[in-house]
């Protein structure tokens, strides 16, 4: 077997190049779907023969080309996301699924369907009132209409049995994530905020079994280790993306050991399994209405803030930071009514603006080493 440090060196090339990734998945015959944010029907996807592959966008890409469909000043996940579309590094796709639980995605997934015809777009809508009986109905068919569109681009039907299949191979991918979220929290020594990034987004470049093997090596390998004490913090994040090597480096450069976090593009898809029912169409629909704490998903009573709350008790975490994307309009209505609640439960937190456009994030720096600050004399 490889060493820890070999297994996370391997997954982070994997994170780092997936480009590379996706020629790989071709080549070998496989055809490939991309899934863009949030909460695309993986399972569906697998089930229908295909391979679904992760589009978030990429930090620090030049954008020109979609400044013809978007202003200058939007979501730069949304921004760059087209920009790979256009200048063609993602025609080797099947088709995308893009969903339309903003406003920002559904401009998305239109100006897709005009800027990017040689890649098919097929569109996810999701209830707003997901949590009653019609919410789920409708989910459910939607899902049953998104089977045969991608059953059309692969020629394998989506069955029940196969699909009950895929959902119970997702829930054992994600309860290996959350074993190694948990096994990050215990060796923060070892598991630097870049590499616990790495090992999750890593995911959503490779075959689910594949992937879900190679987490309970290193979650297997990482519990073998000697536990050393922590003498920095230990912070809980939350936000629609972490995924920056310069602000995950300024964490660790601070001290910061990410010990929890509630970010859509990490521990929020694998924080719930999708629940056991007699139809797994309907336990798919059922997963989305049970899930709490997202801003892109009605939630009235605004439960972030609790999930928040409870895990930073959980692990013993000193507070929690903000990744707060700019110009993202249901995070930023969000802030305010999270950091309010934190504020009554004596939580220390920060916001911090982030863009997946910026070249450095100096200011960011100076805001956590003072947070940093803050949290050592609490």
């Amino acid at each position: 077997m490889d060493t820890l440090k070999q297994m996370l060196d391997q997954l982070q090339t994997v994170a780092n190049t997936p480009a590379q990734q996706l020629d790989h998945l071709v080549k070998s015959g496989k055809k490939v779907v991309g899934c863009f944010p949030e909460y695309t029907p993986d399972e569906i996807v697998y089930a229908a023969g295909l391979v679904p592959f992760g589009i978030w966008g990429q930090e620090g890409r030049e954008i020109t080309e979609a400044k013809k469909y978007f202003p200058p000043f939007y979501c730069a996940l949304a921004l760059s996301s087209l920009e790979m579309g256009l200048d063609t590094v993602l025609n080797k796709l099947s088709a995308v699924i893009i969903p339309s639980l903003c406003d920002t995605l559904k401009c998305l997934g239109q100006n897709w369907k005009t800027g990017v015809p040689q890649v098919p777009f097929i569109q996810l809508v999701h209830p707003q009132n997901r949590e009653t009986a019609a919410g789920i109905d409708f989910l459910t068919a939607q899902y049953k209409k998104i089977a045969e569109q991608l059953t059309a681009i692969s020629g394998i039907p989506v069955t029940d049995e196969g699909l009950a299949e895929a959902i119970e191979r997702y829930n054992q991918h994600r309860a290996a994530l959350r074993a190694f979220s948990l096994a990050a929290a215990k060796y923060p020594h070892i598991f630097t905020p870049a590499l616990r990034n790495a090992v999750i987004k890593s995911g959503y470049f490779m075959d689910v079994v594949e992937h879900t093997r190679r987490v309970w090596d290193i979650v297997t390998l990482a519990n073998q280790q000697p536990l050393e004490a922590w003498h920095g913090h230990k912070v809980v994040i939350t936000g629609i993306i972490a995924d920056s090597p310069a602000l995950l480096q300024i964490f660790a450069d601070n001290q910061m050991a990410i010990v929890a976090d509630e970010v859509a593009h990490e521990s929020r898809r694998f924080r719930q399994d999708v629940p056991e029912d007699s139809c797994p169409w309907r336990a798919m629909a059922r997963q989305i209405a049970e899930l709490k704490g997202c801003s892109l998903l009605f939630d009235v009573k605004k439960t972030r803030g609790s999930v928040l709350a409870e895990m930073v008790r959980e692990h013993h975490a000193d507070g929690v930071v903000y990744l707060l994307t700019k110009f993202c309009d249901p995070e930023e209505f969000d802030a305010p009514v999270i950091k309010k609640y934190l504020d009554r439960e004596g939580i220390p937190s920060i916001i911090i603006e982030i863009d997946q456009q910026t070249k450095t994030y100096e200011q960011a720096r100076t805001a956590l080493q003072t947070f940093a600050d803050v949290l050592s004399v609490k």
